[in-house]
């Protein structure tokens, strides 16, 4: 893309990154296709895949917003043609898998669209393990056990959150306990990203706060997890730059286009970060309070990350690190980004009971995000972050 009005160039200006940085050099897959519009070179990408049959996994609110109908177009254009999955659900468990995989079955699809939220993107990527793979979700618990060869993925968010689109994981949830399983593999990343900005506007504002704060969380758990190296270091500071400076915007005028490219370019580069490193506390104590109270992600995260914050600056280290992402104190200006979202609530505030906190705890504590956390912690630990949280 040029270095147009909303570029990748012209979105970081100012901010010195390294040229592989807006190449997007890192992320797990293949190419980056970014800008407002972009939606509509879907057909030339599955094309230019050499295939033309695909898949569209959807949810059915994105069904209803023509998206799916201007994705089937840009197919059709190219002879293309496409079927759609538009059944995934917040938070998929592995149920949600097997029923994409089957319908998949069911046609001759030659390449898998991921279109919507983390939710969506994350269905797509297991069905693609389900699919070409067989077996079931628990079998690629962990890292690289796909076996056989995967279909080409294309990435397509229309939320500005996980950062699933530059990511080699896939996150399910087992369907009975709800355990949160990540399965990955460098043949499931997707060989195409699409970010078309214009497909975010139309969120609502919860899930623009909920996910805004997600790709915040991410990029300053990436910037001081104990795995961050350069590569990861540069992404987050860019990913951080970003959504600081977006993240009011958009629910202040949903319609900026410019602040939706900054929020969606920033949870791209916060999940290049992730690829790239790791997360930490912050997300290790939120998965347990979504699994115990369906809370949603976003908020879960949200409400641990200024606590996580503030137990990581034992560590010098990242305290410097904090330090040199803002002027001030970081952990308060988190608070004023919750605030602003209307989600700065404590873990009272939640639903969640006092007498609950030892359980969260040990459960947290099991998380595997928690043994990339800067400090190295323990149940006892993460129980005093939960208290300092309720």
């Amino acid at each position: 893309m040029s270095a147009g009005p909303l570029s990748i160039e012209s979105l970081c200006a100012g901010m010195d990154l390294p040229d592989w940085v807006v190449d997007f050099r890192h992320s797990a897959g293949g190419r980056v296709v970014f800008g407002p519009g972009t939606i509509d070179s879907l057909g030339v990408e599955v094309r230019r895949l050499g295939a033309t049959k695909a898949l569209i996994v959807t949810d059915p609110g994105l069904a209803r917003t023509g998206f799916v109908e201007r994705a089937l177009s840009a197919l059709g254009g190219q002879g293309v043609e496409g079927a759609v999955f538009a059944e995934v659900h917040e938070n998929p468990t592995t149920d949600d898998v097997d029923r994409c995989a089957a319908f998949a079955a069911e046609q001759a699809i030659e390449v898998i669209v991921g279109l919507g939220g983390g939710s969506s993107l994350d269905t797509a990527k297991g069905c693609n393990f389900i699919f070409s793979n067989g077996g079931r979700m628990h079998d690629y618990w962990g890292v690289g056990k796909a076996t056989k060869p995967m279909l080409p993925f294309i990435a397509v968010p229309t939320t500005s959150g996980t950062g699933s689109e530059c990511q080699s994981f896939a996150l399910i949830a087992d369907a009975e306990t709800h355990a949160k399983m990540a399965c990955g593999d460098p043949k499931c990343a997707a060989a195409v990203a699409i970010l078309d900005p214009e497909l975010t506007v139309t969120m609502p504002a919860a899930v623009s706060a909920h996910t805004g704060i997600d790709a915040i969380a991410h990029a300053l758990e990436t910037a001081v997890c104990n795995k961050r190296n350069d590569v990861s270091a540069a992404y987050a500071r860019a990913a951080w730059g970003l959504l600081d400076a977006g993240v009011a915007q958009v629910l202040e005028a949903p319609r900026d286009l410019e602040a939706r490219a900054r929020m969606l370019l920033g949870a791209a580069f916060a999940g290049t970060a992730i690829e790239n490193s790791m997360l930490g506390i912050a997300h290790s104590c939120a998965n347990p309070l979504t699994a115990h109270y369906g809370t949603v992600h976003g908020q879960a995260v949200g409400t641990m990350l200024p606590h996580a914050i503030d137990f990581n600056r034992r560590d010098p280290d990242a305290a410097a690190i904090y330090d040199s992402l803002h002027e001030g104190d970081l952990a308060d200006r988190v608070r004023v980004h919750l605030a602003a979202c209307s989600m700065g609530l404590s873990l009272r505030d939640l639903g969640v009971e006092e007498s609950m906190i030892p359980r969260l705890a040990e459960e947290a504590a099991a998380q595997w995000t928690a043994r990339f956390n800067p400090v190295a912690v323990d149940a006892a630990m993460l129980e005093a972050v939960y208290r300092a949280a309720w």
